[in-house]
């Protein structure tokens, strides 16, 4: 499908042809640009990407609401202590799927 994206604000607009007015930011359609072919790849396979990170950030959220609630259970030191390591790890793998899609919209692969 044929991308457009808004020289004003970044959105991209799938469509036969641009929209008549840019639904983040009003501007015109002559204010869209029509992409090519390798920078309309590069946003489908982003939004993938950018959608398999999501779903991480999602599940380290997840995981950290498990680990809070088995701290406060305190069944015993040895739980404790995997619910605390277990709470680290998934803040650091949140972080490290934010700081790559960061670095995603730094670099324009964001659709």
């Amino acid at each position: 499908m044929t991308k457009w994206k808004c020289s004003v604000c970044g959105y991209i607009h799938d469509g036969d042809a641009a929209c008549a007015a840019c639904p983040k930011c009003s501007a015109a359609a002559e204010k869209f640009a029509r992409l090519d072919e390798k920078a309309a790849e590069l946003v489908e396979r982003s939004r993938h990407t950018n959608a398999l990170h999501a779903q991480l950030i999602d599940l380290a959220r997840q995981i950290e609401r498990v680990c809070e609630d088995g701290i406060r259970d305190n069944l015993d030191p040895g739980c404790v202590d995997v619910f605390k390591k277990s709470l680290q790890a998934s803040y650091i793998q949140m972080k490290l799927s934010m700081t790559e899609m960061q670095g995603h919209m730094a670099k324009g692969k964001w659709g």
